[in-house]
C-alpha cells in the first residue's frame, strides 16, 4: 500500500492530465479527483439526488443523468450555487482519493485535485507533498478556449472562480512549469519521479505518525 501521497494540481487547462499521463507511464498510480467527482454525481446517486434536491429537476438531462454544460454555466456564474454543490461532492471525494491512495499500490500515489488550492492544503491532511502545474493565465485561457471550445466570457470567469496563480503556487512544494513541449515536460516529471520514490522510501524506513491519521 502506498504510505506517501503527492497532491497534484493546477488551474484549469494547465496540462493536469498529460502530467497525470507521463506519471502513470512510470509505473504510479494516480487517483483523479474529476473522476470521483463524476462518480459522486452518477445517475441514481445520492449526490445526484442531493444536487436535485437542492436545485431542482432542471439540472437533469432527459435520461436522467445530470446537465454537466448546464450546472458548469450555472455554478461558474453564482458562487452561492458553487459553494452549495461542492458542499455535496467534496466529501465524497476526499474519502474516495484517500482510499485509492491507501489502496494503491507501488513506492507512493498521486492524488489529482484541481480544487486543492481552493479547499486549502488543511482539508487533504494526508498529502505528504503538493505539485503545482504551472502556466501563466493568458495561455490558460487560450487552452481552455480551444479545448472547449467556447467563449473568451466563460474561459475567463471560469479562472476567475478558481484561486489564482499565486496562490496556489503559495501552497506549492514542487512546481512544473508548463510552458514547453511534452518532452521537456517529460524531463521534469523524471525529476519529480525521482525525488518522490526517493522521499516515500525515507518514509517508509521512519514513518512516523501518518499524514492526516
Amino acid at each position: 500500500m502506498a504510505r506517501y501521497v503527492v497532491g497534484l494540481t493546477g488551474g484549469v487547462a494547465a496540462g493536469k492530465s498529460t502530467v497525470e499521463r507521463l506519471f502513470r507511464a512510470r509505473g504510479i498510480a494516480v487517483a483523479d479527483a474529476d473522476a470521483a467527482a463524476r462518480d459522486a454525481l452518477a445517475p441514481g446517486s445520492p449526490g445526484l439526488q442531493a444536487v436535485v434536491a437542492a436545485f431542482g429537476p432542471q439540472v437533469l438531462a432527459a435520461d436522467g443523468a445530470l446537465d454537466r454544460p448546464a450546472m458548469r454555466r450555472r455554478v461558474f456564474a453564482d458562487d452561492a450555487a458553487r459553494r452549495t454543490l461542492e458542499a455535496i461532492v467534496h466529501p465524497y471525494v476526499r474519502h474516495t482519493l484517500q482510499a485509492a491512495c491507501a489502496a494503491a499500490a507501488g513506492p507512493y500515489a498521486l492524488a489529482a485535485i484541481p480544487l486543492l488550492a481552493e479547499g486549502g492544503r488543511a482539508a487533504w491532511p494526508w498529502l505528504a507533498r503538493v505539485l503545482v502545474v504551472d502556466v501563466p493565465a493568458e495561455v490558460q485561457l487560450e487552452r481552455l478556449r480551444r479545448r472547449d471550445g467556447i467563449d473568451a466570457a466563460l474561459a475567463a470567469a471560469m479562472l476567475a472562480a478558481q484561486a489564482g496563480r499565486e496562490q496556489r503556487l503559495a501552497i506549492a512544494d514542487d512546481v512544473l512549469a508548463n510552458t514547453g513541449t511534452e518532452a521537456a515536460l517529460d524531463a521534469q516529471v523524471a525529476v519529480l519521479d525521482r525525488l518522490y520514490r526517493h522521499l516515500a522510501a525515507l518514509a517508509e524506513a521512519d514513518p512516523g505518525p501518518t499524514p492526516g491519521a
